[in-house]
């Protein structure tokens, strides 16, 4: 069994939901020994915003010409052949102006891929991408799971809705929310989601 770990936060080690998605992948890894993890870092090794010039490259089979370009095409070619090759995607997912960070927005535009992950058929899009397991690991400084604050929710819609495209319907949320609201507030909130990354790391297993 093949796991992709994804972390996206500027935060470094001061980030809770990098610290989330290693607790997460390292019950899994106890419970797979035998496991393969691969770990991306979005934002120490970003990605390039995807390019008309990438975007047309792939559609032919080689390399382009140019250098610079072959080599990015050959980076585009790479996140998608990671991600078909996973069966588990935990994907560390903190909350940025009420959104997900530029970085993993980047990745999501190498793996959504027409032919790859998705096509259209005659009854509309069908996802490709079935029979993958998703963890998303969300935090964030405000309470959006209910009240006011909901309706800008723009995080977990989104990564709920771009994995269910592609054919990802086992999805997992872990999450750590209203983390600005003092370190008390913080502190139980940290602690509740160490809890909850425990209970579908059992059901993976």
């Amino acid at each position: 069994m093949k796991l992709l770990h994804i972390d996206s936060s500027i935060l470094g080690d001061g980030s809770a939901s990098r610290e989330l998605s290693a607790a997460w992948v390292a019950a899994w890894r106890e419970r797979h020994p035998h496991g393969e993890v691969r770990y991306r870092d979005l934002a120490r090794e970003p990605l390039p915003h995807l390019t008309g010039e990438v975007f047309a490259a792939r559609n032919i089979s080689g390399l382009p010409g140019d250098a610079n370009l072959a080599r990015e095409v050959e980076a585009d070619r790479a996140a998608i052949a990671e991600f078909l090759d996973a069966d588990v995607v935990v994907i560390g997912a903190p909350m940025y102006n009420f959104a997900i960070p530029s970085q993993l927005k980047t990745w999501i535009d190498r793996i959504v891929v027409a032919g790859k992950t998705f096509r259209y058929g005659a009854n509309g899009p069908e996802g490709l991408a079935r029979g993958k397991k998703a963890v998303i690991v969300i935090s964030r400084g405000g309470v959006y799971t209910a009240g006011p604050a909901a309706a800008l929710d723009f995080q977990e819609t989104y990564l709920r809705g771009v994995l269910g495209f592609i054919g990802i319907t086992d999805v997992d949320v872990i999450r750590a929310e209203g983390l600005s609201h003092g370190p008390e507030h913080r502190s139980h909130a940290m602690t509740a989601a160490h809890r909850a990354v425990a209970e579908p790391v059992a059901l993976a297993a």
